[in-house]
């Protein structure tokens, strides 16, 4: 059983694909993601939790790195 119900906006670990996303949109029964960088949505399909703190500093650490290499604005 998932006790977490995320709010649009939120910073989760989606447990069936292993990766941070933000919440952007809940569509029927999944929720949907989107890369904290930007990046193509997928739809979570499994149980979500929020992101932990080492989570969230690795992807602000990815999305420096990623602006660094002019990948992303």
């Amino acid at each position: 059983m998932n006790w977490y119900t995320p709010l649009i906006g939120d910073l989760v670990y989606d447990e069936a694909t292993r990766k941070v996303g933000r919440i952007v949109d809940r569509v029927g029964p999944y929720w949907q993601l989107k890369p904290p960088g930007g990046g193509r949505e997928w739809d979570a399909r499994g149980a979500l939790r929020p992101a932990t703190q080492a989570e969230r500093l690795s992807c602000d650490l990815a999305l420096v790195n990623a602006r660094s290499r002019g990948e992303c604005s």
